[in-house]
Formats: structure tokens, sequence, C-alpha cells
């Protein structure tokens, strides 16, 4: 996104604390105008005091709610020029154990939440043309680990949503970059589980914040950050019953939950 920022519109869901926090600081800093979507209004509305943007609170996992939103917004604001898809949820349970209710919850907001957005939204993407779509999924949409199955599922749909809408846009002058980061330290998805060795894999929001922005930049496309997380999951497309073969060996496996 060269050129002058200054007065841009974008739309940040998840943004009430993580990664959609420091995006949208990042992005005010910038100079874009930030409209802040999530649930929790009163830590939305602290952000948007911070940084001089709006708040709109909204369940990403209710379609009705967030086209209501996006006619009201874009009604203000009839060209959007980026939509930052990062709303998510943890899911540490496995497809045999979890609560069905969450299964569900954890599909919906996920997965479904990113394709409500995109699509309430996209006239405003199309007026705002050149205009970028990011979509923060998770190495888990490539590498799937039983202990977070319902996780892990609902990822690797948002990765095929970010990939088929990434080639059905480009002509319509709307980038698609699929942000695929490890494990993450933040207030959603606390990774104090991992053994010693591990956290030094461990990043915080404001690095995969600046590997955002740094990707709208370059126009990257589908990245992974930290990179060095990119070879698990092309290990499991290549050997996929080798990688089944260890977990199941792994009687006492850690529970993995994901990127942010």
């Amino acid at each position: 996104m060269g050129g002058d920022l200054a007065g841009k519109r974008v739309l940040v869901t998840g943004a009430s604390s993580g990664i959609g926090a420091e995006i949208a600081r990042g992005l005010s800093r910038r100079g874009m105008r930030c409209v802040l979507m999530a649930r929790r209004e009163d830590r939305l509305q602290a952000l948007a005091d911070e940084i001089g943007g709006e708040s709109e609170p909204c369940d990403v996992a209710d379609r009705a709610a967030v086209e209501k939103l996006a006619t009201r917004v874009l009604e203000r604001y009839p060209a959007i020029h980026l939509l930052v898809n990062n709303a998510g949820m943890p899911g540490r349970a496995t497809f045999l154990d979890a609560d069905p209710d969450t299964i569900e919850r954890v599909m919906r907001v996920n997965y479904l939440g990113g394709v409500w957005c995109l699509r309430a939204f996209l006239p405003g993407l199309r007026a705002g043309a050149p205009a970028d779509v990011v979509n923060i999924v998770s190495v888990a949409g490539e590498v799937a680990f039983p202990p977070s199955g319902p996780y892990t599922a609902s990822k690797h749909a948002q990765l095929a949503l970010s990939r088929a809408t990434a080639a059905q846009l480009r002509p319509l002058g709307i980038r698609v970059h699929t942000v695929k980061p490890g494990f993450v330290e933040t207030e959603g998805f606390p990774q104090s589980w991992l053994p010693g060795p591990a956290q030094r894999a461990v990043i915080g929001p404001e690095q995969v914040a600046e590997h955002v922005l740094a990707s709208l930049d370059r126009g990257r496309g589908e990245t992974t950050v930290p990179w060095y997380y990119g070879p698990a999951g092309t290990l499991q497309s290549l050997l996929p019953n080798v990688f089944a073969w260890a977990l199941a060996r792994r009687a006492n496996q850690p529970r993995i939950g994901g990127r942010t």
C-alpha cells in the first residue's frame, strides 16, 4: 500500500486486543483511519480513543449483525481501502472430546466470520480499489494437530478461503494477503503451556503487526511468521502418513492452540 495513506479507511476485526490491536495501532501511525470491530465494547472503545479511530462492536460469527454493520459503515464511507480479518478464538480440544457448541463456535468465528466480513464489505473494497485484504490465518491452517482438531479445521478452511479469493479478487484490483503466524503470546492465546525450549519460538503480537505492514508494502501475498514455521506444512503435505504415525505414537501430546 504505497503512497499517501492519510485518510484512507481500514476495517480491523478482532481489534480489542492482541494482534488486531497492534495492527490497528500500526496503521493509525501511518495515517489510516481505523474502524474497529470486536465483541468487547469497552476494550474496543478504549483503543478507538487511543488511536483516533471508530468503535463498532460486533460478533463476526453473526452474519446478520455483520451485514447490518457493513451497511451502516459503508453509508458513511463508501470506499474501504483495507480489510483485516483477524478475529479468532482458540480451540484446544479434540474432535472426540470437545463440546459440540465449541466446535461450531470455533468454525463460525475463525472461518465464517471472515467469509461474512469479506462479502459484506466487498462493495467498499471495490469502490476503494486498489485495495487490500489481510487474512490472519495460522500455521495450524497447514499442519493438523489432533489435540486442537476443531481449531486446525477452522484454520484449514480459512486458508482455503484466502487462497481462493486471492485469485478471484486480483482482477478487481484487490490484493489478498494470507499471514500465517506460529505461536504468538496474547491474552486470548497464552502460550505458557509450552515447554522451556519451545518458548524461544514464541513471538509477540507486535512482531506479527510489523510483518503485516511489511507485507502490505511489498505485496508479499501468502507468508509465514516467523518464516521457520513454513516447512512444517510442506512436510505434512508430502508425508501425511508419516506424520499420522508419529503423532499416534505420542500418547501424552501437549495441546497446541494455534496462532494468536
